[in-house]
C-alpha cells in the first residue's frame, strides 16, 4: 500500500490534512474497497484521494472555489474518480446512503450535519472528524452522545517535522475523534 506524501499534493492556500493525521484518520475510518465515503470540508481532497485509491466511492464536499479547483487538479493528478460537490453542508449533501463520513470542516453546522447523517449514514457506519479547537471537539462529542454513536474514541496528535536545515517544526495539535452509528 502506497501512501501519498504531503509534497505530492497540489496545495495552493487551501487547508490540507497532513500526512501523519491523514493516515491515522484513514485507519479510524477503516476505509476499504466498496466503502461509500462522504468527505465534508474536503479542502485539497487529500482524504478523498487516499480513500479512492483504497477502493472507496467518494463524494467530496467543499464550499471554497479554490478548494474545488485544487481537488479537481489532484483528482486528475492521481487518476481517481471522486464526485466533487461545490457548496456548503448540509444543503448540498447528496440524498444517498454512506457507510463512512469524514468531517474536515463543518462551517459551524455540526448539528445540521448530524441531522443529515441520522438519515443517510448506514448502521455501523463510521464518522470521524479532525478538530483544532476544544469547542468544536466538545460539540462533536456531545452530538455523538445525543445520536447514540458507540465506540467513541478521541486522540490528540502533536507531530513535528524536520525542516531543510535540521530544525524541528511543530504542526498544530489535532484532535481525531470517531464514533460508530448504532
Amino acid at each position: 500500500m502506497k501512501w501519498i506524501r504531503d509534497e505530492e499534493f497540489i496545495r495552493g492556500k487551501v487547508p490540507m490534512t497532513k500526512f501523519n493525521i491523514r493516515i491515522l484518520t484513514m485507519a479510524y475510518l477503516s476505509i476499504e474497497e466498496g466503502d461509500k465515503l462522504l468527505d465534508i470540508g474536503a479542502g485539497t481532497g487529500s482524504i478523498s484521494i487516499e480513500a479512492s485509491l483504497q477502493g472507496a466511492e467518494v463524494w467530496a464536499i467543499e464550499k471554497n472555489q479554490e478548494g474545488i479547483d485544487i481537488i479537481n487538479k489532484n483528482k486528475s493528478k492521481f487518476n481517481v474518480t471522486i464526485d466533487v460537490i461545490e457548496g456548503e453542508a448540509p444543503e448540498v449533501l447528496p440524498d444517498i446512503k454512506f457507510n463512512k463520513c469524514f468531517l474536515g470542516g463543518s462551517g459551524g453546522k455540526l448539528k445540521e450535519i448530524f441531522e443529515y447523517l441520522n438519515d443517510h449514514m448506514e448502521p455501523e457506519g463510521i464518522l470521524c472528524g479532525n478538530f483544532i479547537t476544544l469547542n468544536n471537539l466538545n460539540h462533536f462529542l456531545q452530538l455523538l452522545k445525543v445520536y447514540e454513536y458507540a465506540d467513541v474514541d478521541v486522540q490528540l496528535i502533536q507531530s513535528s517535522y524536520m525542516d531543510k536545515i535540521g530544525l524541528m517544526r511543530g504542526n498544530n495539535p489535532i484532535f481525531i475523534a470517531k464514533g460508530v452509528k448504532r
